[in-house]
């Protein structure tokens, strides 16, 4: 009797490769997604979309570390939340924008979380004006922010990674930092920043397994997107093919996938969250 076309195939396997498809699931197991035993540090995590990151990774395992701007009252309730997941967590004050202070943020959490093996740098600000009337003041506080404090979180953090052989860097940019915003000149430039750096970051760090990515997300209903005026928002939604804006865990859910070790294979991307409103 002739064989089936399916056993036709299977013994044509060398010996080796049969056993190793045969070991190998075809589907993605629920521990594929787990960060049991890792610990995250999430910037600008108290509020909107860098909230729902810090308790993304939570629920799937990750003890969570974040940090807020100086004075911050919503952090103590989302570390709340996140040690009623049964996860450790704790909060610490900065300005990202001073490179002294988060050496000293970094040193603090290192002292309580020594192997920091995900960042998210979130934290974000907008100074809006036209071009025009933009002052020096808007442009370099929005990019020591916005750029600087990628770069001086990460570096405190990515070598560490480096020496273990695994982490995990995922640096929000936004839709804005691809296509221009009108009266956004600096928050385009420092977002488009944060990409360069991210691929920049991936080619150097990819043989020590550590990948760098980016998320760019559309328009998100946080507090930042609730101050824009309704004219435009009603623009914003006709423009948006879904039509209607991101929910924060939308975003959060991007984070842990770049997160989890199915990601592994992934380094130096931009994962656009739009609901199509840019597609490349």
């Amino acid at each position: 009797m002739p064989s089936s076309p399916t056993s036709m195939h299977t013994n044509s396997l060398p010996t080796a490769a049969l056993a190793e498809s045969q070991s190998e699931p075809e589907f993605v197991l629920m521990s594929d997604w787990s960060l049991q035993g890792r610990t995250a540090l999430v910037t600008g995590g108290s509020r909107g979309i860098g909230r729902a990151i810090a308790l993304s990774l939570a629920s799937l395992g990750a003890d969570v570390a974040i940090t807020c701007y100086t004075g911050c009252k919503f952090a103590a309730d989302v570390t709340g939340q996140i040690k009623d997941l049964g996860r450790r967590s704790m909060s610490y004050s900065h300005d990202i924008a001073k490179p002294e202070e988060v050496e000293k943020m970094a040193r603090a959490v290192l002292d309580t979380f020594p192997d920091i093996d995900i960042v998210v740098n979130n934290a974000g600000i907008t100074r809006d004006r036209s071009f025009k009337k933009m002052t020096y003041d808007m442009w370099h506080g929005v990019l020591a922010v916005n750029l600087t404090g990628v770069f001086s979180v990460t570096r405190c953090f990515i070598d560490g990674m480096a020496d273990r052989g695994w982490g995990r860097v995922i640096n929000i940019s936004s839709i804005i930092g691809e296509a221009g915003g009108f009266g956004q000149a600096n928050y385009a430039a420092a977002k488009a920043g944060v990409i360069a750096l991210t691929k920049t970051l991936a080619l150097e760090y990819a043989r020590k397994g550590v990948t760098v990515n980016a998320i760019a997300p559309g328009f998100v209903s946080t507090r930042m997107t609730a101050e824009v005026p309704e004219r435009a928002m009603q623009s914003v939604l006709e423009r948006t093919p879904v039509g209607r804006l991101a929910e924060p865990r939308e975003i959060a859910a991007a984070v842990s996938f770049l997160s989890s070790p199915l990601a592994s294979y992934i380094t130096g991307h931009v994962l656009d969250v739009n609901g199509g409103m840019l597609m490349r």
